[in-house]
């Protein structure tokens, strides 16, 4: 089901090979990051006129409005359990 929805989507035309190879610095890469953030930013997308919880872009928020926040939740969970180079650091000042 998430393949359907990978290839419905295009994510990777974008944001590249394994979803962690994006085809412009700006681009950000989606392997690897916590399921609960990936899953409320592309709610976000979805969002009209109310710019406290929305994001502002065109392309995503077309494919966003395209799925049900179930199967956004399922991007999600896929994307974030996938391996990636991104790693949690801490910052001293938290610890």
């Amino acid at each position: 089901m998430v393949t359907a929805l990978l290839n419905k989507a295009a994510c990777a035309s974008c944001h590249g090979a394994n979803f962690s190879k994006p085809i412009d610095p700006s681009y950000p890469k989606l392997s690897g990051q916590h399921a609960d953030y990936l899953f409320v930013a592309l709610k976000a997308y979805k969002s009209e006129n109310n710019p406290a919880v929305g994001r502002n872009n065109g392309v995503m928020g077309a494919i966003a409005k395209q799925f049900s926040n179930a199967e956004l939740k399922a991007l999600a969970n896929y994307m974030g359990s996938l391996d990636s180079e991104l790693s949690i650091k801490p910052e001293p000042r938290f610890r």
